[in-house]
């Protein structure tokens, strides 16, 4: 079931796709955990208020969008390591995902989408009657 989301390649850690606004856009990593009623996405998106996420699904196209502010306005840096930059990821999603029911948690840093599945998917105990 995990391989019915799938995620559009991207060939480094920073997004490949179009977009509109300025800037470097980073690929968050994220990690799929399949389980019996839903898939779990996990994904790490370190600097993003939970208020600066966008979350879109239209057209069976999960779209995840956080905006980073920069850590630091004033001064001059003497070494400057930290990229500043949005997060952005698209994936496909299977129809045997449920995309009116996909709910979404963020703490310390790491976004929680739970994508449940179809009732018809989902796994079911066949009752066996003694005769």
């Amino acid at each position: 079931m995990a391989t019915d989301i799938i995620d559009k390649p991207a060939a480094t850690d920073v997004a490949t796709t179009e977009h509109t606004r300025t800037g470097p856009m980073y690929r968050p990593d994220v990690d799929i955990i399949e389980r019996p009623d839903e898939l779990t996405v996990l994904a790490d998106m370190p600097g993003v208020s939970a208020d600066e996420i966008d979350i879109n699904f239209e057209n069976g196209v999960l779209t995840i969008h956080g905006k980073v502010e920069a850590r630091q306005s004033d001064g001059s840096f003497l070494r400057q390591e930290y990229g500043v930059g949005d997060f952005h990821r698209t994936f496909n999603v299977s129809k045997a995902i449920d995309g009116t029911a996909i709910s979404a948690e963020y703490a310390d840093g790491v976004l929680t989408l739970h994508l449940p599945k179809v009732e018809a998917v989902k796994p079911h105990k066949i009752a066996v009657k003694a005769s």
